[in-house]
């Protein structure tokens, strides 16, 4: 079944603030194998004119895509989940996420297309830090894939 093209441009409440650690980061940047020192070393992120470390640029993703629960747990709109597969990824920045922001995210329903049975739901997760500034904007491409037919 089609997703409910009426769905979009419609924008979901903001997240809970989440607090960005510097633990979080050293290990989210362990994990994807990033030596880079601003990730690490405060004062190595100083140095860049960084208030504190710097999150790697894709570590926004987990809270991005959590925030995208929102959108893809409305059963309104109708998505399977069991079918879906992440299409892509791509973010847009104010300024690099440090350790200390506290983080919202409010989803939007960008778009929804049908191709060849699929349904590709493109959902933007604005992000702003606790003085309401932008800090990134996360697109993300969700395909829901097509039943098999019996």
């Amino acid at each position: 079944m089609a997703l409910d093209q009426s769905y979009v441009g419609r924008t979901y409440p903001a997240t809970d603030p989440y607090e960005v650690g510097r633990e979080k980061i050293r290990e989210f940047a362990e994990a994807i194998g990033d030596a880079n020192p601003a990730y690490t070393d405060p004062e190595a992120a100083k140095a860049l004119g960084h208030p504190d470390v710097i999150a790697p640029p894709t570590f926004v993703f987990a809270i991005t895509f959590k925030a995208a629960g929102l959108v893809i747990q409305d059963p309104q709109l109708g998505l399977d989940y069991s079918r879906v597969v992440h299409g892509d990824q791509k973010f847009a920045y104010t300024r690099p996420v440090r350790a200390g922001d506290r983080l919202t995210v409010t989803s939007t329903i960008e778009s929804i297309k049908s191709l060849a049975g699929n349904d590709v739901l493109l959902v933007r997760g604005e992000v702003h830090d606790a003085a309401g500034e932008h800090v990134v904007t996360a697109h993300t491409k969700l395909v829901a894939r097509a039943a098999e037919e019996a």
